[in-house]
């Protein structure tokens, strides 16, 4: 177990992610957590990381900061995503292995895997065939991220794991009409469709595309007990295990939105991966269950998002 008073650094904690692991541990009573905003540190600026690990010394990192967006983001700027996340993780990873970092956690995501890999999709189908086009540049940067942390502990014994979750969504997400995640996108077109009594929203591709979902709350259950108890550098699938349909899943946010309109598909738009459900037996052997439902989460990040709009938060 690591102690209360352990000096902590959550690299991103004002992202989704980040910022749903440090209520965790600050609900769990986490008193030595470092934070660094992105104009305090800039992760991407090796000089400055460097600098960071020497003054701080931090005893332990969780890396959820990372270049994320929807599928058009991720499309139209392969680059930015491939470079940025490469210099992210290069970065922190480097330094707290030089600083002497008692462990690491690093997260990726279930892109990592191939276009048309076998479902559920098990650990070992890495690297077994192409990645999806749509999102390339973010799957390879996690993959090198990964295989890094798997070098430094082959070679150097570093302590580091590695959590590949499915797609998350929840609090503190980002509803950007171009580049934020389906979950967050749907909210924000349905609730503004409900509220304004709109008789009728396109969504892109088929809605056939199946997706398996996860409350962002859960995945930071995953990350503070895994910490605590996984030491193997071979990475862990976290996820409910089930998926939906994008049309199921749109049809759900409609319901608690109060749309009553009709939903069409423009087929013109890429669909992204055909699946992408991911078998978590490896981490079903832990105590670890993803405790809230997606109908459950969603109601939630729906009240949750207008709330934000009434207090003038979300970006017109």
């Amino acid at each position: 177990m690591i102690e209360k008073n352990a000096k902590i650094f959550i690299a991103g904690h004002r992202g989704m992610v980040g910022s749903a692991i440090l209520r965790k541990y600050q609900a769990a009573g986490y008193t030595n957590i470092i934070c660094k905003s992105r104009s305090e540190l800039n992760l991407c600026d090796q000089q400055q990381v460097k600098a960071f690990f020497e003054e701080e010394k931090p005893e332990y990192v969780v890396l959820a900061a990372a270049k994320v967006g929807g599928i058009k983001f991720n499309n139209d700027y392969k680059a930015e995503f491939l470079l940025e996340n490469l210099q992210i993780q290069n970065n922190v990873i480097h330094q707290a292995y030089l600083s002497g970092v008692r462990k690491l956690c690093f997260l990726g995501s279930s892109c990592i895997y191939p276009r048309e890999a076998p479902q559920p999709l098990k650990e070992e189908y890495l690297l077994t065939g192409p990645l999806e086009p749509t999102n390339e540049g973010y799957a390879l940067a996690k993959i090198s991220g990964y295989k890094l942390g798997c070098y430094l502990n082959e070679q150097y014994q570093f302590n580091v794991i590695s959590l590949m979750p499915c797609n998350l969504y929840g609090t503190n997400d980002h509803y950007d009409p171009e580049n934020s995640h389906v979950v967050a996108a749907l909210v924000r077109r349905f609730c503004e469709a409900a509220d304004n009594n709109v008789d009728s929203v396109q969504c892109w591709g088929s809605g056939s595309a199946r997706r398996e979902f996860m409350h962002v709350d859960d995945l930071a259950n995953a990350v503070f007990m895994l910490m605590n108890e996984w030491n193997n550098a071979e990475f862990m699938n976290v996820g409910p295990g089930t998926d939906v349909t994008i049309k199921e899943l749109s049809e759900l946010v409609a319901k608690h939105a109060g749309y009553k309109g009709e939903i069409n598909w423009d087929t013109t738009k890429p669909d992204g991966m055909p699946l992408k459900c991911m078998d978590v037996s490896r981490i079903s052997k832990s105590t670890w269950r993803a405790e809230i439902s997606l109908e459950e989460g969603i109601k939630k990040t729906i009240a949750e998002y207008r709330k934000m709009r009434e207090a003038g938060e979300i970006r017109a």
